[in-house]
C-alpha cells in the first residue's frame, strides 16, 4: 500500500492548531528547541528488514497477516514507515533472508522510497537449506578450520552484496558459545574467533565498518564467545581502526549499567552503533522505552555528552538501528512507536543542561545532578519531535494516519491474511 501525501496532510490540518499552542510552550521552556529540532529533523533510525514481521518464541507464532513476502515488500513498508515518521531513511538486511537478485533494481526501488541502505548482517547462527556443513556447534569458532572457513566466506558474500546496494558496514553477531562445562577450550574458542574475523576484516572495503555484536546467553548457555562488550572491544581492539562494538540494549544481564558501558566505548573510540529494543527480564526485543525509558534516556544523555566532546556528527557518525520483535502487536505499528520513543530520548537529552550539570559535578552536587537529569527527562518534548516530523512533510501523528487509512487491513487485502515475512 502506499499513502498519499494528502492522507498525512489531511489528518495534519486537523491536529495543526493544537500542536502549535503545545510547541509555543515547550519552545518557551527549552532555548534551544530550534537547534533541537533541527537535529531531530537529520536523525535517521534504520530498519530491519526481519522486524517487519510477527515474531515469535519457541512456543508458536502468530502472523498478523499481509507480512511482507520478499525484500521489495520490505522495502515497501519501511517507504510506508518514513513517509509517515519521516525518520525512517534506512533499511538493514539480513543475508540470506535477503539475497537480491537485481541489486541495482533494488536499489532503485530504495531510492524511490527516499531509503539507502544501513549495515548488512550475516547469519551464520542458523543452517540454511542448502548448506554444505552446519553450525550446530559453532561458525567462526568452530573447532573444524572447513566450518569456520564456510562461516567466512559467508560474511565476505555479504560485504559483497552489501558493497553493491551501497552499504557502508557489516554486523557479525554469533550464537558461537558452549551450553555445558567442558564442551570447549575458551581459549581456542576465542583464537579461532579472532583468526575467522581477521579474514573478514581483510575483505573491508577502505570505507565500510565492521560492527562486532555481543550477547550475555542464548542460544548456547553456558558461555558465549563474544559475551559481553569486554570481549566485543578485545576483538575489535586487535583487529583494528575499522571494527568497532556494536551495542544490544537487550544483550546484557540484568541491571547491567548500559550507559556507563557506551560512555567508555565512546571514549575509546570504538563505539559503532546500536540496536535498538527493550527488556523485562533478558533479551526479550520488546518495543524500545516501553519498560525502561529513563534507561533510555541516560543512554542518549551520555551519547550526546560523548559526541559532542569529540566533535562527532550525530546523524552519521555512528548506526542507529531498531532490532525488536512483535509477537502480539502489529509489526508497523510497534516500530511507529519504537521511532517515537528513540527520537523523544534523544530530544531529552539534547535539552539536559549542559554547564548547569558541570558545574554541579564538579562540587559533587548529588541533589542538583539528579535534578538537572531528571528535569529533562521530566518534561514533555513531544511537540519538538512531532515539529521535526511536520518539517519533514511526516505526520504529526503517524500512528493516527496508519490507523485511520487501515493499513494493515489493506496490507492484509493485497498479500493474503497467511502471509509470514521471510527470516526469522
Amino acid at each position: 500500500m502506499k499513502l498519499e501525501n494528502y492522507h498525512i496532510e489531511s489528518n495534519n490540518s486537523d491536529l495543526v492548531a493544537a500542536h502549535q499552542r503545545k510547541l509555543e510552550f515547550i519552545s518557551s521552556e527549552i532555548p534551544e528547541s530550534s537547534a533541537i529540532i533541527d537535529k531531530l529533523v537529520d536523525f535517521q533510525i534504520a530498519i530491519p528488514s526481519w522486524a517487519l514481521g510477527t515474531g515469535g518464541t519457541r512456543f508458536g507464532r502468530f502472523s498478523s497477516g499481509g507480512e511482507p513476502r520478499n525484500i521489495e515488500e520490505k522495502i515497501e513498508d519501511i517507504g510506508l514507515l518514513h513517509k509517515l515518521n519521516g525518520a525512517s531513511g534506512a533499511i538493514s538486511l539480513h543475508i540470506p533472508w535477503d539475497t537480491a537478485d537485481n541489486p541495482a533494481a533494488i536499489k532503485a526501488l530504495a531510492a524511490q522510497h527516499g531509503l539507502r541502505f544501513d549495515a548488512m548482517n550475516s547469519n551464520t547462527f542458523q543452517d540454511q537449506t542448502d548448506q554444505e556443513l552446519s553450525y550446530k556447534f559453532g561458525s567462526l569458532q568452530h573447532v573444524d578450520k572447513a566450518v569456520r572457513q564456510q562461516a567466512i566466506d559467508h560474511n565476505i558474500e555479504v560485504i559483497r552484496q552489501g558493497v553493491e546496494l551501497g552499504s557502508k558496514a557489516l554486523t557479525v553477531w554469533l550464537s558461537d558459545g558452549s551450553c555445558f562445562p567442558g564442551q570447549l577450550n575458551f581459549r581456542k574458542a576465542f583464537q579461532n574467533t579472532l583468526e575467522s574475523l581477521r579474514e573478514i576484516y581483510a575483505a573491508l572495503p577502505a570505507d565500510w565498518k565492521v560492527f562486532v555484536e555481543y550477547k550475555a546467553f542464548e542460544p548456547n548457555f553456558y558461555s558465549t564467545t563474544v559475551g559481553d562488550w569486554g570481549q566485543s572491544l578485545l576483538y575489535t581492539s586487535k583487529l583494528g581502526s575499522q571494527a568497532y562494538t556494536l551495542v544490544d540494549l537487550g544483550h546484557h544481564l540484568p541491571n547491567a549499567n548500559i550507559e556507563q558501558i557506551v560512555s567508555l566505548l565512546l571514549m575509546e573510540e570504538k563505539l559503532g552503533g546500536f540496536h535498538f529494543n527493550d527488556s523485562k527480564y533478558g533479551d526479550d526485543d520488546l518495543t524500545a522505552g516501553s519498560m525502561k525509558p529513563y534507561q533510555l534516556f541516560l543512554i542518549f544523555n551520555e551519547l550526546v555528552e560523548g559526541m559532542d566532546t569529540r566533535g562527532m556528527n550525530h546523524k552519521d557518525d555512528l548506526g542507529w538501528m531498531i532490532d525488536a520483535s512483535h509477537n502480539v502487536k502489529d509489526p508497523l505499528e510497534d516500530l511507529l512507536q519504537s521511532v517515537e520513543a528513540i527520537m523523544i530520548a534523544y530530544a531529552q537529552a539534547l535539552s539536559v543542561d549542559r554547564e548547569a550539570l558541570i558545574v554541579a559535578q564538579a562540587i559533587s552536587d548529588v541533589v542538583r545532578c539528579q535534578e538537572i537529569l531528571q528535569q529533562a527527562f521530566r518534561t514533555d518534548v513531544r511537540p519538538l519531535v512531532a515539529e521535526a516530523r511536520l518539517r519533514a512533510g511526516a505526520a504529526l501523528d503517524p500512528l493516527g494516519v496508519y490507523r485511520q487509512n487501515k493499513v494493515r487491513e489493506e496490507l492484509i487485502k493485497n498479500r493474503g491474511a497467511k502471509t509470514v515475512a521471510t527470516g526469522l
